[in-house]
């Protein structure tokens, strides 16, 4: 997709006129990204924020032994870092292509002045900054009060539509662990013990779901 596509397909600017779809697309810079290729660190001076037009990026945090924590995954059509823009302006985190992809990239400076004189540019950012920060509580509570199988069913649901048959992992299983906020070992034998119950089968890296009605029961499950 051309940077006008996938800047009018982006949900941050859903609702924005043609002309404000123009100025856009006038001040961003699209370029390819390689695997691994290191986007920002956490603590760098926060000089604009992205939109991936293809592949995806991870956004993660290093503990002190440097362990990585992945927060989130950031697919096509998605923006990342549009928060960070604001405040002390700073990045709160690290970001990498999980593959080659191609991102929309829009600098600070020329995006603040555009907010200015073109009003629905900035509800449209009040309202993804809003969206974020819902998803950001939702995986708070479900780290603080789901354990493993709850957190990994609930993903598997949320990868597909209501009734499909089965979904592909974006990431691989131990990038996924990850984002799930546990180990290796333990999500694969979360997978295994959904398996051997018959809820899901797994293929690689795609999982049939066998009985949607039990994952869901466990997608909605608290520790006790």
């Amino acid at each position: 997709m051309d940077s006008l596509t996938v800047i009018r397909k982006c949900p941050l600017f859903a609702g924005v006129t043609d002309e404000d779809l123009d100025y856009l697309a006038g001040i961003c810079v699209a370029r390819e990204y390689s695997k691994g290729e290191l986007l920002f660190s956490e603590g760098d001076p926060a000089r604009g924020f992205y939109l991936v037009a293809s592949g995806k990026v991870k956004i993660y945090k290093l503990s002190p032994e440097g362990k990585e924590r992945i927060l989130h995954i950031v697919h096509p059509v998605n923006t990342f870092a549009e928060a960070a823009i604001f405040g002390d302006g700073f990045y709160p985190a690290y970001a990498e292509p999980l593959d080659r992809s191609r991102l929309v990239f829009f600098p600070k400076n020329d995006f603040q002045r555009l907010l200015l004189d073109h009003g629905q540019i900035a509800i449209n950012m009040i309202g993804g900054l809003a969206r974020f920060l819902r998803q950001f509580a939702t995986q708070v509570e479900e780290l603080t009060f789901k354990d493993v199988p709850a957190r990994l069913a609930r993903h598997l649901l949320d990868l597909g539509t209501e009734d499909a048959a089965s979904v592909e992992l974006p990431v691989t299983k131990s990038q996924l662990a990850s984002n799930l906020g546990t180990v290796s070992e333990t999500l694969s034998r979360t997978f295994r013990k959904l398996s051997d119950e018959a809820i899901i089968e797994v293929k690689g890296k795609v999982i049939v779901i066998l009985d949607r009605d039990r994952l869901e029961d466990l997608a909605h499950t608290y520790k006790e």
